[in-house]
């Protein structure tokens, strides 16, 4: 399905119905955003992982403008601040009221500025391997020149140099920092997920790249603007937002809890797929009752 909304058109899908019999009663259940990381990704990496948290909540997954199934345009409007007003505009395009938004690396950093600059839009707020400044790049490559083989410090220059700019050397980067963000790194799977998915090189670059967005936002400022409960979640062996910046996003948001996964990297969904899956069911019901 597609949405026409400010001066783009955002592919959307919905997984589960939103209003279903309970006994004598129909009962609505709590629209959710999947936002989607990279940027250059698209949402089919949540499929079908997330698909048991549409028995709670009715799930609408999109990608983000100039990438995925999304329409093409300037590539100049590939930013976060562009992401979260489309965010906004879905929401309303949809007649939703508060939303579960649920947001994984940089669709956690678009999810925190959208809950900080809409707060009556978002019911629930889950972040999952996020941060909230520019600085997670300088620890990034720490981590990087300390664990990586030689072969991912090449592709890594490559990101935050912009040079990740076909298709082809995007899959390359993916297959070889493989590793570093999963700890049970299953090369069949990760292959056949790429397969699924559409990858937008234009995206990651406008993002990483020497005067790239990435390189200077700073949403720390605005976090305390968040009133919506929030779950932030981490895993402790992750390479590119490493666990100390959801540390500091949780002391930044007021009331939030903090989870760190033990036996994670960056894809916690690979790695502890049931134990986030429960987290997010959990964290729910919990902050509903």
């Amino acid at each position: 399905m597609r949405a026409k909304i400010r001066d783009t058109e955002i592919y959307f899908d919905v997984e589960g119905a939103g209003l279903v019999p309970d006994g004598p009663v129909m009962r609505e259940k709590p629209p959710a955003f999947i936002i989607h990381g990279g940027p250059g990704g698209d949402h089919s990496g949540f499929k079908p992982g997330f698909s048991p948290l549409a028995e709670r909540m009715q799930l609408v997954y999109f990608d983000h403008r100039g990438q995925g199934r999304s329409a093409r345009g300037d590539v100049a409007k590939y930013t976060l601040d562009e992401n979260v007003e489309d965010m906004e505009a879905l929401r309303l395009h949809l007649g939703l009221g508060p939303i579960v938004s649920i947001g994984t690396s940089y669709g956690g950093m678009v999810a925190m500025a959208h809950a900080a600059r809409y707060p009556e839009s978002v019911s629930h707020l889950i972040l999952i391997v996020t941060a909230a400044h520019a600085g997670f790049n300088a620890r990034a490559r720490q981590i990087v020149a300390e664990r990586g083989t030689a072969e991912q410090k090449l592709v890594c220059d490559q990101l935050w140099a912009g040079e990740l700019d076909t298709e082809e050397k995007l899959l390359h980067y993916y297959e070889q920092m493989g590793p570093m963000y999963a700890v049970k790194f299953d090369p069949a799977a990760a292959k056949a997920g790429r397969a699924r998915g559409i990858l937008a090189p234009d995206a990651i670059n406008m993002a990483f790249a020497p005067g790239g967005f990435l390189q200077t936002y700073d949403l720390r400022p605005e976090l305390a603007n968040i009133t919506a409960p929030t779950l932030v979640m981490a895993g402790r062996h992750d390479w590119i937002c490493p666990v100390e910046f959801s540390e500091e996003i949780h002391g930044l948001i007021p009331g939030s809890d903090f989870r760190v996964f033990e036996n994670s990297s960056h894809s916690i969904r690979g790695d502890e797929t049931e134990a986030l899956l429960d987290a997010i069911k959990g964290f729910i019901v919990y902050k509903t009752r």
